[in-house]
């Protein structure tokens, strides 16, 4: 019956691991002939988008966006805003948003709560059908990272002080009468500052917990993790794609067959389903990284024992 029982349990990780390998086409080296990985980026999405790089293709811009993030999960812009632009008063019908603040200072009025200032540092969000607004106060643009669930829709309030929405070519707005909303439950709150977790004050690191996303605060000390072997793959995901916001220091990755690399502050990484990853914190200063995906209990699939 033991032997029974053994057998059952390695067909299924066998069975497990000839799902991933049937769809790839590529192999991560021939010395890891048995190692599977979709290790496929398609546009805009890329192993990693380096903040020096986006600050550089837009110096002296004040309004831009760029697209880092796009699939069938999340979505996720890089959007500059100048001193005093405002963005429309608008909701999402059925998803949550949220914000990283990178730069500036951002006014944040979120119905239901008290208006309040956003800088470096704070992470934002908002519930379903509630309206938001945001402006750039200070003297120099604020710059956000904006998340989102994939191909989630806008919709904007036609109260009496609200301003008619912009005319998008090919869209014709319509009135509708709607109710109901979501609200800051399971955990999730109107924004944590991430200066507050660095200094212990904060203890909060589930900063999204919903249905379609979740984005956990993972932060940790270089010179107090463990060595890390050439062996050591990490593990993959087999339903979501996974993204990070460096919020601190500097973290290393391992992706695939990609030769390991080392985010800095305000970059963006990203893997692929199906595609073997591992992060590690780097250099000899505290780091920090924002875990986003699609799932609140995500599998995680690790390399069996020897």
């Amino acid at each position: 019956m033991r032997l029974l029982k053994q057998f059952a349990i390695l067909a299924i990780v066998a069975l497990g691991i000839f799902s991933v390998c049937a769809r790839n086409k590529r192999r991560l080296s021939p010395g890891l002939r048995s190692l599977c990985s979709r290790n496929t980026w398609v546009a805009p999405n890329q192993p990693i988008w380096r903040l020096s790089e986006l600050l550089a293709k837009h110096k002296g811009q004040a309004n831009w966006s760029q697209t880092v993030v796009d699939d069938s999960t999340l979505h996720a812009d890089y959007v500059s805003m100048a001193p005093g632009a405002k963005t429309p008063r608008r909701f999402h019908p059925d998803t949550r948003a949220w914000w990283i603040v990178q730069d500036g200072q951002i006014r944040f009025v979120i119905e239901g709560q008290e208006p309040f200032v956003a800088s470096k540092g704070y992470l934002v969000q908002v519930p379903y059908r509630n309206v938001f607004s945001m402006e750039t106060v200070g003297d120099k643009p604020s710059l956000r990272l904006e998340v989102n669930i994939a191909g989630a829709k806008t919709m904007f309030p036609a109260g009496i002080n609200d301003e008619k929405p912009t005319a998008m070519p090919g869209f014709n707005f319509v009135k509708v009468r709607i109710s109901g909303k979501g609200k800051y439950d399971q955990g999730n709150k109107p924004y944590i500052d991430f200066n507050q977790v660095v200094a212990g004050t904060e203890k909060q690191r589930r900063f999204i917990a919903d249905d379609r996303a979740v984005a956990n605060i993972i932060i940790g000390d270089p010179t107090k993790q463990r060595p890390a072997p050439d062996t050591d793959w990490g593990h993959f995901h087999l339903e979501s794609s996974e993204f990070w916001f460096i919020l601190l220091g500097k973290m290393e990755y391992k992706i695939g067959s990609l030769p390991i690399f080392v985010a800095d502050q305000g970059d963006i990484v990203y893997t692929p389903r199906e595609t073997w990853h591992r992060a590690r914190f780097a250099g000899t200063e505290m780091a920090c990284r924002l875990a986003m995906n699609g799932y609140q209990d995500l599998l995680h699939n690790y390399q069996p024992p020897d």
